[in-house]
Order: structure tokens, then C-alpha cells, then sequence
């Protein structure tokens, strides 16, 4: 059973070098390295203003980021609270506590809204933790509310198959990627490709495999109802139509390692 520490004990900063503490091994939060470049950002803006949390051994209970952060910098030394009145139990669940915790936190984003417009005038709003992107979505202003709603989905198709929709200068098309007659209306009259990614189906069942039961509804072919032989000349025939359809750009392809599942 765990027990609280009393809420009389003082707590002192020491400095520390990064190279005397310790991550411990049972940390289970992950440290991408976007979040430490973000971290080394807040440092040089702010200095040094979260101390990482330790026993007197030196082995972090909270920081690992900071100290990743830290030792990227070269920083001589960090701020550091010891706590020496907790047991193993309770530094492993304050470990988890403090990463876990902030994250039910919300948002007021009509305030969060006014701090950010007001920020913007003398800060790198991105100093802040929220993407550019993020940044774009908050402070954009639609005129009508509608413009962010998605429409259900119809009971009757609008696109059938054949259908190719003109998006300025982008094309989307509906059909079969083997059908190179389709592929050469989808281009365009004699325009020539400079590159195609493709993402093939890989013979493997979606319910439950590739995705949740339910979420996804099997792909049309090479959904783990083809033996390996037919799934072996499946590439040839897309990539056969598109060599025909476009010589001047399609080069020979080699396929390795293709394997059939199902």
C-alpha cells in the first residue's frame, strides 16, 4: 500500500551535472526527438525552468526529457529536486503520474485563442508546444462555421466508377489502376509523368489484421483471397498498363520479395 509523503517536507534545488543522473530503464514515456528540439527551444527562450525530479542516487523519477534536452546543449549543469522520502513504488507511480496526469487537462480555446493572437506580435507562437499547423487551425477565423463539417456519407454514390473529378490543376480519378485506357484519361491527353507512388494491395485481410474489426471494409482484391502465384503477377499487371500508357517515363521494374498471405 502506498503512503503519502508528509506535506511539510522542504524542497531545495541543487545543481547537478547531466552526466550524474541516471534515466531509469522503466521509464515507459518515449522522448521523440521533435519533442526534445521543442525542449532545447523552450530552454534558450526561458532557461532552465522545470527541474528534473530524482533520488539521491541520482536516478531521474521525472525529466528524461530534460534531461535528453540537457545533455544535447551541453549544459555543465541542471536544476534538481531530490526526493528522499519516497518509496521504489512510489517514485515508479510518480513517474507515471507526472506524465500522465497533465494529459486530462483541457482547453478554454476562446482564451487560448486571445493568448496566442496576443503572442504572435513578439514570440514564436511554436515556443509554446503547438505545431505551426495547429497554430493555423486555432486562429483562423471561418466565416461559416460549416465550412468544418464533414458531410455524412450519401446512400447513393455520387462517383461511380470511370468518374474523374478536375481539381484545378490536380486530377482525382475513380477506377482500376490496371486499366491503363483509365490511366492515360486520368494524365491527360499526351502529358508526361515525371513520378508515381503506388501503394498496392498486400494479400492481407483488413478486419482485425490490418485494422481494428469493423473500421475498415476489405479491399475490393488482394484482401487474403489470393494464392501467392496470382499475387505474384499482380504488380506485373498494373505496372504492365502504366509501361504501355507511358513508355517515355516508365522504366523497367524489378520485384523482390513479394509474399502472398491468407
Amino acid at each position: 500500500m502506498l503512503t503519502a509523503a508528509t506535506s511539510s517536507t522542504e524542497l531545495v534545488i541543487v545543481y547537478r551535472c547531466p552526466d550524474d543522473l541516471v534515466p531509469d530503464p522503466r521509464n515507459a514515456r518515449t522522448h521523440p526527438k521533435r519533442q526534445i528540439e521543442q525542449i532545447i527551444a523552450s530552454i534558450r527562450e526561458f532557461g532552465f525552468t522545470n527541474p528534473i525530479l530524482a533520488d539521491p542516487d541520482g536516478t531521474i523519477i521525472a525529466g528524461h526529457g530534460r534531461l535528453l534536452a540537457a545533455r544535447s546543449m551541453a549544459l555543465e549543469q541542471v536544476p534538481v529536486i531530490e526526493l528522499a522520502n519516497l518509496s521504489d513504488d512510489q517514485k515508479r507511480a510518480l513517474r507515471i503520474a507526472d506524465n500522465k496526469i497533465a494529459l486530462g487537462a483541457g482547453w478554454d480555446l476562446d482564451l487560448l485563442k486571445v493568448e496566442l493572437s496576443d503572442l504572435s506580435i513578439n514570440l514564436d507562437l511554436t515556443l509554446t508546444g503547438f505545431s505551426t499547423g495547429e497554430i493555423d487551425v486555432l486562429l483562423n477565423d471561418n466565416e461559416d462555421p460549416a465550412d468544418d463539417v464533414i458531410p455524412a456519407v450519401p446512400a447513393t454514390p455520387r462517383t461511380r466508377p470511370g468518374d474523374i473529378w478536375i481539381l484545378g490543376e490536380h486530377r482525382i480519378g475513380c477506377g482500376d489502376g490496371r486499366d491503363s485506357t483509365f490511366l492515360r484519361a486520368v494524365v491527360g491527353g499526351d502529358r508526361s509523368v515525371d513520378v508515381a507512388f503506388l501503394d498496392p494491395p498486400y494479400n492481407v485481410r483488413i478486419n482485425g489484421h490490418a485494422n481494428a474489426k469493423g473500421r475498415h471494409r476489405e479491399f475490393a482484391m488482394a484482401s487474403g483471397e489470393m494464392s501467392g502465384e496470382a499475387f505474384r503477377t499482380l504488380p506485373c499487371r498494373y505496372v504492365g498498363g502504366m509501361r504501355r500508357r507511358f513508355p517515355r517515363w516508365c522504366r523497367p521494374l524489378r520485384v523482390h520479395g513479394l509474399a502472398a498471405h491468407g
